[in-house]
């Protein structure tokens, strides 16, 4: 799911500017085409802030929730594996959540890298939900193009503050957009502090 994409970029170096093609800052809308068709696309490649090379994996482990804490744990890892989507060889991240020890969540996300701008595109997502081990439901899951989903930008490859965009375009699914808020947010965890960070805020919808 996005969520885990959003975490993963908060603990990658950002130093980054703006690239021609989005929505300017004065603009209050977001951009929702990116003309992928005259991209050049590929599975496998990386920018300052996303890592879609296969066997990249990070662990992120966490307490969550108000009334009562949850321990939490993310696996994500970029599969050596694609998957063809709209006529487009795409790469598969899979993201496994565990909360208190029990598999919550199978995501299969689906991606791809402009080789030119490093731009990272978002195809859609293949979901499975567990509950005492067995699937109960795959909410949430997309593809680009089936019934009018099309991909939707997860990291600019040079991110600039108030560029605003659609992540996913899948209307009655996910329509999730997002806009730069900073780029030298300062984070302080236990481990370290990180500086320069990219802060987004995104808006959820379906």
């Amino acid at each position: 799911m996005l969520k885990i994409i959003q975490v993963v970029t908060t603990f990658i170096m950002i130093i980054g500017i703006f690239s021609t093609g989005y929505v300017d800052a004065q603009n209050s809308s977001y951009k929702n085409n990116f003309d992928i068709s005259n991209r050049s696309l590929v599975s496998s490649g990386r920018n300052d802030y996303f890592i879609l090379e296969p066997g990249f994996q990070i662990v992120l482990e966490g307490s969550t929730g108000f009334l009562g804490m949850t321990d939490a744990k993310l696996v994500i890892t970029v599969l050596d594996e694609t998957k063809e989507v709209d006529g487009f060889i795409t790469r598969v991240v899979e993201e496994r959540e565990f909360k208190n020890d029990e598999l919550y969540e199978v995501a299969r996300n689906i991606f791809e890298i402009d080789n030119e701008t490093g731009d990272v595109f978002y195809f859609g997502e293949e979901v499975d939900f567990y509950s005492d081990g067995e699937i109960v439901n795959h909410k949430g899951a997309w593809l680009a193009g089936i019934n009018g989903a099309m991909p939707g930008l997860i990291m600019a490859g040079k991110p600039k503050v108030g560029l605003m965009y659609y992540q996913e375009v899948a209307l009655g699914v996910a329509m999730d957009r997002a806009e730069i808020i900073t780029l030298d947010e300062v984070l302080e965890t236990s481990a370290s502090t990180f500086t320069d960070r990219l802060k987004t805020k995104v808006r959820h919808s379906s």
